[in-house]
């Protein structure tokens, strides 16, 4: 196990292939010793670790109750905008429901990286029906000043309703 987090960790690209390898081998392991390294990492102190973990932790949706209160709580108090980007994907990845107060909360966070990071998760987390407030966010984040945000929240309302949705006229 360190021998794969050393190496990963050593890839310093976020979407490396060294580091994704790494990733998806643990994934596949899926055990308990994979989960408790991924919750460990995300309470380390450099922000290679937090990310590293909460990416394992976005993958082993085995452990989905015990993720997502580490990842709810990294988004509460996480300042790094990176940090908060991949939690919301792992959020995404994971597509509980019980994570929707935390991405709807991040959704109007001041940097673009992380509306973007919410308006990916939104459609996965709204649930079955669509939570209004969910749906109210994606719309919101669909008037985003960012262009890559709109056009995925637009993606993100579509995918979440089942419909066609119309431009907005940004």
């Amino acid at each position: 196990m360190r021998d794969l987090i050393e190496a990963a960790l050593g890839d310093t690209d976020p979407g490396g292939p060294v580091r994704w390898q790494v990733i998806s081998t643990l994934q596949e392991r899926g055990d308990l010793e994979t989960f408790t390294e991924a919750r460990r990492l995300c309470a380390g102190r450099q922000v290679s670790e937090r990310l590293l973990g909460i990416d394992i932790m976005g993958q082993l949706a085995t452990f989905k109750d015990r993720a997502l209160p580490v990842l709810r709580f990294l988004a509460a108090s996480e300042d790094d905008a990176m940090v908060l980007f991949s939690v919301l994907i792992a959020f995404g990845h994971l597509g509980d429901p019980r994570s929707l107060p935390s991405v709807i909360e991040l959704s109007a966070h001041q940097d673009a990286r992380v509306r973007y990071g919410a308006a990916y998760a939104l459609p996965n987390v709204c649930g079955r029906p669509p939570d209004a407030a969910g749906l109210a966010a994606l719309r919101a984040l669909m008037r985003d000043s960012d262009d890559d945000v709109a056009d995925w929240a637009t993606l993100g309302l579509a995918l979440a309703t089942g419909s066609q949705v119309e431009d907005v006229g940004r």
